[in-house]
């Protein structure tokens, strides 16, 4: 049974389709342990309450410098005693400490078709807004192992998703969330559950045939 703790900053919407997934089945051999927040204020810990999941909030303001927030979140997560921690976006830089104790263990999602609208500066509706600026048609979304990078890590699945005429950040924002966000993500971990991941360097290899136009 693969333990997952989630982490979030906001509404949750992602960590909601990590919990519908393994309702309804989606997602196997797992169960989340540790739902935690850089945010008090964050709708993902009311979500997380509701649904009798631990939740738990480690917050800057609370520290009085960056190496003491890292080195809490680490032992904070750590205290779950997790297989895999997501990132069911997570505004927060992750220290190398956390990479490096957690190797090949610790997953993003990333609204965009990495390595396009990625790394420093593209999060949240910035990412979508720098696809409209570019003025491609198809964006999409990543789901990504992390490492001491920025969006750097080894990829694991992606999903495409048609940019329309009529968007705004937002509408195209909601449709990434959608129609990839929340299909891609739990599947990543139904996959790395079921020992069906293998990662060699920067390639990730899976034993399963997968159509991701399908998922």
């Amino acid at each position: 049974m693969l333990r997952v703790a989630v982490c979030v900053s906001g509404g949750g919407t992602n960590l909601q389709a990590i919990m519908d997934a393994a309702a309804s089945g989606k997602i196997s051999n797992s169960k989340i342990v540790q739902v935690l927040s850089n945010n008090p204020g964050a709708y993902a810990l009311k979500r997380a309450k509701k649904a009798g999941l631990p939740a738990v909030c480690v917050s800057r303001a609370d520290h009085s410098d960056r190496e003491d927030y890292n080195r809490v979140l680490l032992e904070t997560l750590q205290s779950a005693e997790p297989d895999l921690i997501v990132l069911a976006g997570f505004l927060v830089m992750i220290p190398a400490a956390m990479v490096r104790a957690f190797p090949n263990r610790i997953i993003n999602i990333h609204p965009s078709l990495i390595p396009s609208f990625c790394g420093t500066g593209y999060y949240g509706l910035k990412v979508h807004e720098g696809v409209l600026a570019r003025g491609v048609k198809v964006t999409g979304a990543t789901v990504h192992f992390v490492d001491e990078g920025m969006d750097s890590g080894p990829i694991i699945l992606q999903k495409p998703v048609a940019v329309r005429d009529d968007d705004d950040a937002r509408s195209l924002q909601l449709r990434v969330m959608e129609e990839a966000e929340w299909k891609i993500l739990p599947k990543a971990i139904d996959l790395i559950a079921n020992g069906k991941i293998g990662v060699e360097g920067r390639r990730v290899t899976i034993a399963e045939d997968l159509d991701m136009f399908a998922l």
